[in-house]
């Protein structure tokens, strides 16, 4: 193991871990302020409880979110000093917008929020709530420009020796940025639609507090329906525009090795990288792949052989979490379709709710999945055509990377075990009423 391996390694640990609790956090703030916007015009008691436990749940969320999230821009500076070096001008600036406009604003709206019960009135408490969701999701927006940038550079220019940026508003609206903005929040959103869901259903199964819990489980299912299939919507669109910019992701993404007009997809497939060809295809879908990749039956896609070997991606991680990706999408839809003829029944509903209940971890393998794609698809490239992985990392040793590497395995497991532990504790005690 040489030091791109192990620091891909330890950044991409980072990220995953960090990526178990950013989803939640932006999901279930709309929800909590929504929640009290309703206790704020009707007055209703229950709305109040249910305001104050979802959000204690996001509470806790937010805070292992930051916890966890800190340390990732140390890396680029500790790992990856080289890329800082080549492209700070755009990148840095991007973080720098970020933290000062949206993560600073987040942190002081929650904390108003959290002292400000007694100080604001309901109207202007459920306000900061909305407030602090815009700040959340405004901040992914900052965050997914610029990776949306590695993914697809524009608006820069190659000067003294280092991208430099030339035009910002190039950088803000690119198009890749903004799908894939638009695809990962939304995966977000399913995400803490199936968290309210999957507790609230653990709570009817036991007959617990039945007002409360119907009432969470009806907000977050039209929520989650609605994300649901948004999120499938955007997907193609995303999956359309990939095809345009990152042809050899596609081709890994489908395990697609000749080039062909009227491509087909496999519904499953063992790659074989080596020999370049799969060793087993499943379940063929003729003219498929051309239909998803360019909306054109007859296309002609690019397979893997026509791309240098040295600029492929690894095919089997990527060929596998995107069908994992895709089939949970398509489940998520399926159960949100299902609760949505149920939810005036959900009681005498027993076999629903215990899939919803033990649904809560998919949407999270779901999104680490969409992320695999997203970033060992771009692979050989930090920056896709411009700067190589390879070329970004930071002369250090081995030794020194892989003790860091164990480091963060054993502090983020350990807060992550805390983190999952209150969670879990106060999502099965269940609310205190508000009287």
């Amino acid at each position: 193991m040489d030091v791109v391996f192990l620091s891909r390694l330890q950044f991409a640990a980072a990220t995953m871990f960090h990526f178990l609790f950013v989803p939640l956090t932006l999901g279930l703030s709309i929800l909590v302020a929504y929640m009290e916007t309703k206790y704020a015009r009707t007055g209703d008691e229950t709305y109040l409880s249910m305001t104050k436990f979802w959000g204690k749940l996001m509470l806790i969320n937010f805070a292992l979110g930051v916890v966890t999230g800190i340390t990732l821009e140390f890396q680029f500076g500790t790992n990856w000093s080289r890329y800082s070096a080549y492209v700070g001008d755009i990148f840095g600036s991007i973080l720098a917008i970020e933290a000062t406009t949206s993560f600073f604003l987040e942190s002081t709206l929650i904390g108003v929020w959290v002292f400000g019960w007694q100080k604001l009135s309901r109207k202007a408490h459920a306000t900061v709530m909305w407030l602090v969701a815009l700040a959340g999701n405004l901040s992914g927006l900052w965050i997914l420009i610029a990776n949306g940038w590695m993914q697809h550079p524009v608006g820069y220019v190659i000067k003294n020796g280092r991208a430099e940026l030339d035009n910002f508003l190039a950088v803000v609206t690119n198009k890749f940025a903004i799908l894939e903005f638009l695809h990962t929040i939304s995966g977000a959103y399913v995400l803490s639609a199936f968290f309210v869901m999957g507790v609230s259903a653990y709570h009817l199964l036991k007959k617990n507090q039945i007002e409360f819990f119907t009432r969470s489980f009806r907000i977050a299912l039209v929520f989650g329906l609605a994300s649901s299939i948004f999120v499938a919507a955007i997907g193609d669109t995303h999956g359309v525009h990939v095809t345009q910019v990152q042809p050899a992701k596609l081709a890994a993404m489908e395990s697609h090795w000749e080039t062909s007009k009227g491509a087909p997809i496999h519904l499953f497939a063992i790659p074989d990288e080596k020999n370049e060809r799969n060793l087993i295809e499943i379940g063929s879908i003729p003219y498929m792949l051309s239909f998803l990749g360019y909306h054109d039956i007859n296309a002609e896609v690019k397979g893997l052989k026509d791309f240098p070997k040295d600029e492929r991606p690894p095919v089997w991680p990527v060929f596998i979490s995107f069908r994992g990706m895709v089939g949970l999408g398509v489940l998520f839809i399926l159960l949100t379709v299902v609760g949505w003829f149920k939810r005036n029944r959900l009681l005498e509903s027993p076999l629903y709710l215990k899939a919803m209940m033990f649904a809560i971890p998919l949407p999270y393998i779901a999104i680490e999945m969409g992320w695999i794609v997203a970033e060992v698809g771009r692979q050989p490239w930090i920056v896709y055509g411009v700067m190589r992985t390879s070329d970004a990392v930071s002369p250090i040793s081995t030794p020194q990377v892989f003790a860091s590497l164990i480091a963060f395995i054993l502090v983020y497991g350990f807060l992550g075990a805390i983190g999952f532990y209150l969670i879990f504790k106060n999502a099965k005690k269940g609310p205190k009423l508000a009287h």
